[in-house]
């Protein structure tokens, strides 16, 4: 069992994400992809339904409720991932609850209201392998804040006795961007070192090498092979600004397997594109 914890600010596209990777239906555009992924719950068949009934119907996913008095009221989602090998399948049994993106900003301040202190407990508990880290702006003092908020969880981490043994898959998200798609295949070198440098050097510094990766992942994916425009739109709603899926036919995520089978195993994934 992998229990994996994805956390990440407001619009780093944590709930979509979830939604794209409980959505897989057999269509042609996905046929030759060598995974599978099976809906467990009743909370992520909820999820599939989210997918197929919104975000295939060109609108956007409303954002993890901040209005919680407890972690515990928020979903948990579990997923059976059947991995595909030239002479044999894996099997990832995976759980993994989605935080709202409030508790991951307010991470900079210390914050130590109860809310906070069930998600660090959680978070940061034995039995999970690690944390996916969606990140996704690059603006004018963003890379400052996110190295600032790393540096408190990792504080937090060493706190917690698991400075050495948590798995870190720090990744861009939402790379179908034009000025980042041709960075996605080395995002360490390619993302991180031009957008990220402070994120990145603090990352290196602090975490042992074998317990950090760095990934590129785009929930919408581009148009195609020969026509790499975003596959999604920008539209305003009552959170602000928001990304629904251009052409459903063409829906292809990009690198949404690779960072939770690593954090599952300690292995790299070749391909999930």
């Amino acid at each position: 069992m992998g229990n994996i914890r994805v956390i990440g600010p407001r619009g780093s596209g944590k709930t979509t994400y979830l939604a794209a990777l409980a959505y897989q239906p057999a269509k042609a555009a996905w046929k030759k992809n060598n995974f599978h992924v099976q809906a467990i719950n009743d909370d992520t068949r909820e999820l599939v339904d989210k997918a197929e009934n919104i975000i295939l119907e060109g609108a956007s996913l409303e954002p993890t409720s901040s209005h919680v008095r407890t972690i515990y009221e928020l979903p948990v989602y579990s997923f059976n991932i059947e991995i595909k090998r030239i002479f044999s399948k894996q099997q990832i049994n995976l759980v993994v609850r989605d935080y709202p993106g409030e508790i991951f900003d307010e991470l900079e301040l210390g914050s130590s209201n109860p809310l906070h202190q069930e998600f660090i407990e959680e978070c940061l508990s034995k039995d999970v392998n690690g944390c996916l880290i969606l990140l996704t702006e690059w603006k004018k003092g963003t890379d400052k804040f996110y190295s600032r908020v790393l540096q408190r969880f990792i504080k937090m981490m060493d706190t917690h006795n698991r400075a050495t043994d948590l798995r870190l898959a720090v990744a861009m998200s939402k790379c179908e961007r034009g000025e980042l798609w041709p960075g996605r295949l080395d995002p360490e070198a390619d993302l991180f070192d031009i957008y990220l440098p402070k994120t990145k050097s603090i990352l290196k510094e602090k975490i042992p090498a074998q317990n950090l990766q760095f990934y590129a992942i785009s929930t919408f994916g581009v148009l195609g092979r020969n026509n790499p425009r975003p596959n999604r739109v920008m539209e305003w709603g009552t959170d602000g600004m928001s990304s629904a899926l251009r052409e459903a036919n063409r829906w292809r995520p990009y690198g949404i397997i690779s960072p939770l089978y690593w954090l599952s195993t300690g292995k790299r994934m070749r391909d999930d594109t």
